[in-house]
């Protein structure tokens, strides 16, 4: 008996020095992030002095430089560029746009090109509107009423949701297939309404698609601001023959390489599993994808800085990825996991932070119910740093491609109900994040990273 009281004993010493290990561990990650992090100088680098990174841009091989040599004085053991042909998109010069509510009585619309659109003709489009709420609104309406006309998709974003991607989720696909749907019966311009719930003047741009719509049907989508969509749905109520003009100027040129950045620290007991933190290094070009995702880039880098002030050797091979073209592409991820996977390597954990720097509050698990359990375990870890949400589903699109049955992904959740005041449009700019919530949530991420690390995952086991 005396045994046995001993043994448990020991299994319940050992728990209990575990945690209060992992405790001072955590707690040593935070104290460095708030006092000796990198992130905020980085990302002002990036913001102010790069500014905004479109795919195929100078500037987003200028954002390849920098944050290799960011991580190369590191001194981590490896940093490498994995190339991969991107897109090639360009908006040329400013959109412009008015609705003309009686001959000669004009009223300008702040709007931008889609990412991905055919440009306007020369002189540009002027007819009728006929706005819609929804896609399926097009088969009811059909080619009678919408031949030769501009489709308005006025749907917005539900303020009723509490999670802000939920109601983006909610109306996406308006922005994404509008312009291919639209065209099927005769539409010659599509404009949307920005994805945000902010009612303001700043248009919102983000990524479309034609489908498999021949390149000489294509027609040409813009997103109008919030503000200026209640206006030309107002107009339009009072007389349903105003007309709406735009023009834009972009162009879909021939692919070219760019990379992804690769920073890799060799782990000294599992070498050959891989945990991957990573963000997408390309932005749209109306901000300086400062939010979106400059503060995913620098929170992953973070993570091995972090790790260095505390003194930690990790034990699993940790690589930071800043994945190029996920705005409109996602080449760089598939690049990745499609190299991943021919040279058979073992990845077991990855962590993506994409949305936004803003007051981290905690994570979404793509795993088995035992992984997530054993995630769930270390929850009052968090707790003092006001860390509280691990929900079960969704990680990262630019890790969603290594997605297989033997890896947990993950995504950082930070507080969203900012997050779209912002997204893909001009306002998202360095001075719109707080220094203190950007490395609250590096701190976040490399606490999960140590607890992987340290602990492994199940399906690895």
């Amino acid at each position: 008996m005396n045994k046995l009281i001993f043994s448990i004993f020991l299994v319940i010493s050992a728990a209990t020095f575990g945690q209060k290990s992992d405790e001072g561990q955590i707690k040593a990650i935070y104290d460095a992030a708030l006092t000796k992090g990198k992130s905020y100088e980085w990302l002002s680098h990036l913001s102010n002095q790069i500014g905004g990174r479109l795919s195929g841009s100078v500037q987003a091989q200028q954002a390849v430089d920098y944050t290799k040599k960011q991580l190369e004085e590191l001194g981590v053991d490896r940093v490498y560029l994995q190339p991969v042909m991107v897109p090639k998109w360009i908006r040329g010069l400013q959109e412009f746009a008015y609705i003309e509510t009686s001959p000669g009585v004009t009223i300008n619309m702040p709007i931008c090109a889609l990412g991905g659109s055919v440009s306007t003709p020369f002189r540009g489009i002027k007819t009728n509107v006929v706005e819609v709420k929804s896609i399926d609104d097009l088969a009811i309406l059909g080619k009678q009423r919408l031949e030769g006309n501009i489709v308005f998709f006025n749907r917005p974003m539900d303020p009723t949701k509490i999670s802000t991607f939920d109601a983006y989720s909610g109306c996406v696909d308006q922005r994404y297939s509008g312009a291919a749907e639209a065209a099927k019966y005769g539409a010659v311009g599509v404009i949307v309404r920005s994805l945000s719930l902010k009612i303001d003047d700043l248009p919102h741009t983000g990524a479309m698609s034609y489908g498999d719509i021949p390149v000489e049907e294509r027609i040409p989508a813009a997103a109008l601001s919030t503000r200026a969509s209640d206006l030309l749905s107002a107009a339009i109520s009072l007389n349903p023959d105003v007309e709406f003009y735009f023009k834009q100027n972009c162009q879909q040129l021939e692919d070219v390489q760019s990379f992804n950045v690769i920073g890799e620290i060799k782990g000294s007991t599992y070498p050959n599993e891989i945990i991957v933190v990573g963000g997408h290094l390309d932005s749209w070009d109306l901000g300086d994808g400062a939010h979106d995702d400059g503060a995913g880039c620098v929170q992953s880098m973070e993570v091995f800085n972090l790790l260095k002030e505390i003194g930690y050797k990790p034990k699993r091979t940790l690589r930071v990825v800043l994945f190029m073209n996920e705005e409109n592409g996602l080449r760089g991820g598939n690049e990745y996991a499609n190299v991943a996977k021919n040279k058979n390597e073992n990845h077991v954990f990855a962590l993506e932070s994409d949305a936004g720097g803003f007051t981290p509050r905690g994570f979404s698990f793509d795993s088995s119910d035992a992984d997530f359990e054993r995630i769930i375990s270390w929850k009052p870890l968090f707790e003092p740093y006001l860390i509280h949400q691990f929900i079960q589903g969704g990680s990262g699109a630019d890790i969603s491609p290594l997605k297989k049955d033997n890896i947990v992904l993950a995504g950082l959740r930070p507080d969203s109900q900012r997050y779209f005041d912002h997204h893909h449009a001009a306002s998202d700019t360095f001075e719109h994040v707080n220094k203190r919530e950007l490395e609250l949530g590096a701190a976040t991420m490399t606490s999960l990273i140590y607890l992987i690390d340290t602990y492994g995952t199940k399906t690895s086991e």
